[in-house]
């Protein structure tokens, strides 16, 4: 019985023994299986800390103000590692249409460039973010936009957009024919005379009669709502009324701007059939040329054109004229992150992509730039500052696109002959009231 007993006390610490190693063993596997676990975790923390944010870029700048946009972005690209920006190029005759598209779908790019003018209706669909909160978190100080940038994208108070530059027409007149017709100081300025509509028209008799194979002046026939605005808004016309719920453009100031282009084309100063008159006076067909800033780099950058450039005469009364913008906006379906990264790619590329983007031609929206030396060394910038002082940018409605439209097709019929200026001003004031109404 002892016996017995002996060999059960035996078998039973035995088998306590194997118990209690299984048990040890499975505890020792979960205690490794935990650790490696938790290091795994932390170190896909840790990549994912470390890798940097992709943003998708999306733009419709093509030819050389596309090089410039690529330099910035490599730039930035090349500057930090806590994002990564990629572009997406679209052509600019359907841009608006797919980021339109992209918006409402909450599929697309995570920045992306609207010009001034489009974006009041994705403000109204809020479809876009406000920029005041993202700026300050990434330590961009938005008071470096001058004011009337700021201003043309804020809506209740908040702005919802980064402008980049403002963009509008100068005067450029090519000095060698200026010359010829016995209308250039000797500081290489022209004689213009007196600044009225007459006036002016005096001294475009004057180019012909002693250069008579070129235009006294090249107009924009094709984009004519552009010289046409430019005129009416320095004799002080307006698009809409103040509450911008009604037409404002059937006037004797808009009847007189129609009027000062009719005689110019009848007079022969300006050939109506002119289809390229870009191309005309870069070629030195044309001696006198109200064009984009965005031609600066090609007018002005070849010395051998002789080519200078002022701000618009104020033939109608006024400096005001004519001008967009092109700015950064962040659709509201991107995520905080990429929020934050867009900041972040949107104050390098007014900071510093503005001294590049400035080469362009677009007047920076960043005073630190235009006020920098790098800027003002480029030519004729300080008549570039000028004449951004004085710039009126589109009525803010979401109804502009349409309107503007409206304006450059009726503009197209009164220049042909279709209808009187007095007839198409009348038409156009009704068509305009429509898009309102409706």
């Amino acid at each position: 019985m002892k016996k017995k007993l002996t060999s059960l006390l035996t078998a039973s610490i035995a088998l306590a023994m194997v118990a209690t190693g299984c048990s040890s063993t499975k505890e020792s596997d979960t205690k490794t299986a935990g650790a490696s676990a938790t290091e795994t975790a932390k170190a896909a923390a840790t990549a994912k800390s470390t890798s940097p944010v992709e943003i998708t870029f999306w733009n419709m700048f093509g030819g050389g103000e596309g090089d410039f946009v690529d330099q910035i972005i490599k730039g930035y690209n090349d500057s930090q590692k806590e994002v990564v920006v990629k572009q997406l190029r679209l052509e600019s005759n359907e841009y608006y249409a797919k980021l339109s598209t992209a918006l409402s779908s909450s599929k697309g790019p995570d920045v992306a460039v609207a010009h001034v003018d489009r974006i009041s209706p994705f403000v109204k669909a809020k479809q876009l973010v406000p920029i005041d909160q993202l700026a300050s978190k990434v330590g961009f100080d938005l008071k470096q936009i001058s004011d009337s940038n700021i201003k043309s994208v804020t809506y209740d108070g908040k702005p919802y957009a980064v402008p980049l530059d403002t963009h509008f027409h100068m005067f450029y007149y090519n000095k060698d024919l200026l010359k010829k017709a016995d209308l250039l100081n000797d500081d290489g300025t022209p004689k213009l005379g007196e600044l009225t509509p007459a006036g002016f028209e005096k001294t475009l008799a004057q180019i012909q009669a002693k250069v008579p194979d070129v235009q006294a002046l090249a107009v924009n026939t094709p984009y004519f709502q552009e010289p046409f605005l430019n005129m009416y808004y320095e004799a002080g016309g307006d698009l809409l009324n103040a509450d911008l719920n009604k037409s404002a453009i059937n006037n004797d100031k808009a009847l007189s701007v129609l009027n000062f282009y009719m005689d110019l084309y009848k007079k022969k100063y300006s050939d109506l059939n002119d289809k390229t008159p870009w191309d005309s006076f870069h070629n030195g067909k044309a001696a006198l040329w109200f064009g984009g800033v965005w031609e600066a780099g090609l007018l002005l950058g070849d010395k051998s054109l002789n080519i200078g450039a002022m701000p618009l005469p104020a033939i109608f009364g006024s400096q005001t004229h004519w001008a967009s913008s092109h700015t950064l906006v962040v659709p509201s379906y991107v995520t905080a992150e990429k929020q934050e990264a867009a900041a972040k790619f949107m104050k390098y590329f007014s900071e510093v992509g503005g001294k590049t983007w400035g080469q362009a031609g677009h007047v920076p929206a960043n005073s630190v730039v235009t006020t920098s030396d790098e800027y003002k060394k480029l030519p004729y910038r300080n008549f570039f500052i000028e004449a951004q002082k004085t710039v009126k940018f589109a009525p803010k409605t979401d109804k502009y696109t349409t309107i503007i439209t409206t304006v450059s097709e009726s503009l197209q019929n009164i220049l042909f002959g279709k209808q009187t200026p007095e007839e198409g001003l009348k038409s156009l004031d009704k068509q305009i009231n429509d898009v309102l109404a409706n």
